[in-house]
């Protein structure tokens, strides 16, 4: 029998790198009028149809990044992200929705991934807690309410190389390949943690 390869395929989470001296940090998307759009709809790997295009103000302004997330963890990422997952043939997995940067000429999008997937692995987690019924929020009983230190289940992702955890949708994982790729490319803003 042969070993199943997804078992040696490693993943990380992405992460914007804090660490940037000078860096920018991003707001929330507004509409182009202004008005404030549902920051939860970007994590629940469902395809959007906005209307228009998304605005950006910088939080804090600084140096323009490759990647990085808005204050609610949007993930915003410049066009060349976007040609590099063309190239790598990912624009089933992920969704780039043109979002205009404050004080930026160059193309930036949202990054919306399209896939979200059940392959936390609990048993190799640092701590993993779920909401109870006597926490009070009765729509959240049986979903996650902390994971620390991630690990995941290879096994489970299939072919996907972009996609959120099912449950804890405040993390965005890639494969090994797009990791790659990505510092290849020199992507800015990038921090890489393994969870495999």
């Amino acid at each position: 029998m042969k070993p199943d390869l997804r078992m040696f395929m490693r993943y990380y989470d992405l992460l914007s790198d804090m660490r940037i001296r000078g860096r920018w940090v991003l707001a929330d998307p507004v509409d182009e009028h202004g008005e404030e759009v549902d920051p939860w709809q970007f994590d629940k790997g469902c395809f959007i149809n906005a209307h228009g295009k998304l605005v950006l103000r910088q939080a804090r302004p600084g140096s323009a990044l490759d990647f990085s997330f808005t204050t609610l963890t949007i993930p915003v990422v410049h066009g060349r992200v976007v040609s590099l997952c063309a190239r790598l043939g990912l624009l089933q997995q992920v969704q780039f929705l043109p979002a205009q940067v404050e004080g930026q000429a160059e193309p930036y999008f949202i990054l919306n991934a399209l896939r979200v997937i059940r392959c936390i692995d609990d048993a190799r987690c640092e701590e993993v807690r779920y909401w109870r019924p006597e926490d009070g929020d009765p729509d959240k009983v049986g979903q996650y309410r902390v994971v620390a230190g991630m690990r995941i289940d290879p096994t489970k992702v299939g072919d996907s190389h972009i996609f959120r955890p099912w449950g804890w949708s405040v993390a965005l994982l890639v494969s090994e390949r797009l990791k790659q790729a990505m510092e290849e490319e020199g992507i800015t803003g990038t921090k890489f943690v393994e969870v495999s």
